[in-house]
């Protein structure tokens, strides 16, 4: 028989698998930042893809929690600017750039840490909880 899992216990483990969650999709957004301006290493070639990161549902501790699977290829166009002289230009002179929009990306990141934050507070809140119930059993 498994040993029971303390409420409080249990949303412990779902923040921290979201905890979890949450730096990765951080790490892939820092990636695609870094790559925003990447050409590709031959004429006519493709750049960068811009990544998504994807996630599932997974147990944990008593519940429902969450990470991050894999990633997925961004679908949209890329970039296209003139710039003929460039080594990575097409026959026309045009060099694609990534699909990668550093505004999105700063959004992301944004959205990323405050869910980061959030499940850091229920972290905390649920250690509270546990703390004011052991000084309450020992009176």
């Amino acid at each position: 028989m498994a040993d029971p899992v303390s409420p409080t216990g249990a949303s412990q483990a779902i923040a921290v698998s979201a905890l979890r969650a949450q730096q990765a999709r951080m790490r892939i957004i820092a990636e695609n930042l870094a790559n925003a301006n990447s050409t590709s290493r031959t004429a006519g070639g493709d750049p960068y893809r811009r990544q998504e990161p994807i996630f599932e549902p997974t147990k944990v501790g008593g519940g429902i929690g969450v990470k991050m699977s894999r990633t997925a290829p961004d679908k949209t166009a890329f970039k296209s600017d003139y710039e003929p002289g460039n080594p990575s230009a097409d026959a026309q002179g045009y060099v694609k750039t990534p699909n990668v929009d550093p505004l999105i990306e700063a959004m992301d990141m944004r959205e990323a840490q405050r869910a980061y934050e959030a499940n850091l507070n229920v972290i905390e809140t649920a250690r509270a909880m546990d703390q004011r119930t052991l000084d309450l059993l020992k009176r």
